[in-house]
Order: C-alpha cells, then structure tokens, then sequence
C-alpha cells in the first residue's frame, strides 16, 4: 500500500500488489503463448482435413468396422474442433478459454485412443486377399478384389498414422495446458481490463 500526499493536501492510496498481480498474469499469458497452442491448433485442423478427405475413397469399397463405426468422420471433426478451439486460446488467453481447450484436446486425446484402437482391430480382421498358383489356375483369383483389399488396407493405413501423430499432439497440448491452468487459476480475480482505481481523500486547504 503506497500513500501519496499533493501539493493541495489530498491524499491519494495505491495498491501496488494489484499492479504485480497483473505482472505475474502477464507472464502467464506469455507462457501459454511460448507453447504455441496456435501452430498446434493448426496441426490438429489439417490433419482433421486430411482424415476426412482421405477416408471418402474408402465409401466405393467393403464395409468393414471403420465404416460401420464412422470412424474417419467423427474422429475428423473432433480433431478440427478441438484444433479450432486452440488457435482461439492463443488469441484470447482467459481461463475460461484455457478450461475450453483443455477440455477439447483431452477428448480429442480419448477420441484418437479409440480410433486407433478400431483401425488395428478393422486391419486384423480384414486382411489382404491375394492370388495364389492354385486359385489362378482354378480360376478362382479375382484380381479386382485383390487391388480393392488392398487399397482399402492402404487408405486405412494411412489414416492410423494421421490418428497417432493427432494423439501424440493432443496428449502434449493438453498436459501442457493442464500445466498452465494451475498456474493461471491464482490470478483469475483480477480484472485486467479495470486496473484499480487510486483512492483519494481531500482534506481543506488551511489559508
């Protein structure tokens, strides 16, 4: 608490724990900033694009577990909202905006769990359909089957590595976010738009 007396005898009281208080909130907003949840927000966006533009061609062949669960699409959409939402943060660094994210990314985290999970079970199941000597002599071999299995297997492939590198990323933002929230909750009370207004107290002036 600092007290200061002008020359027509007011007295004006500043509290300079207010004025560090907003210091130290600061330094948190930098912080998050410093962990670039923008770039990462990014990453997650352009592989929720990937994963759904990549899965489209799966629709022309067999209807397997990735398919029937919906797999690319519900798991393309939570990794660009959750990634939408981090590109937000970055703008606006509130709690309110950290608590969301944190939030997001941690479902997202779940979600890409699940998803690789399915795309190893639909691979095991579905396995590649190739020609052997005795079905190409039988005439048995169909090699349009053959090349479908294994595209699909390929597109499927491809999409469980965009799954693994979105859990990666989602797990590292959210423990990082995880990190910041406990140092951000001390300074929640404290408006920094509103910066505390001096208390003056006039007192007459003696002739």
């Amino acid at each position: 608490m600092a007290v200061s007396i002008s020359r027509d005898l007011s007295v004006t009281l500043t509290d300079s724990s207010n004025d560090k208080l907003a210091d130290r909130q600061w330094l948190v907003k930098e912080s998050i900033a410093r962990g670039e949840p923008k770039a990462l927000g990014v990453s997650e966006v352009m592989v929720g694009v990937l994963v759904i533009c990549f899965a489209a061609p799966l629709m022309a062949g067999d209807v397997t577990e990735v398919l029937n669960f919906g797999v690319p699409w519900w798991s393309g959409v939570m990794f660009i909202v959750s990634g939408a939402v981090a590109i937000v943060t970055e703008k606006h660094t509130t709690l309110l905006a950290v608590q969301v994210c944190l939030a997001a990314t941690a479902l997202a985290a779940v979600v890409s769990l699940v998803a690789v999970i399915i795309y190893f079970v639909d691979l095991f199941s579905n396995p590649e359909t190739g020609c052997t000597s005795d079905s190409e002599e039988t005439g048995d071999c169909n090699g349009h089957q053959q090349f479908a299995t294994a595209f699909s297997r390929g597109v499927k492939s491809s999409l469980l590595v965009f799954t693994v590198v979105q859990t990666v990323i989602s797990f590292f933002l959210s423990i990082f976010l995880f990190r910041e929230k406990k140092k951000f909750t001390p300074y929640t009370a404290l408006n920094l738009s509103a910066p505390p207004t001096p208390t003056t107290t006039g007192f007459p002036v003696m002739n």
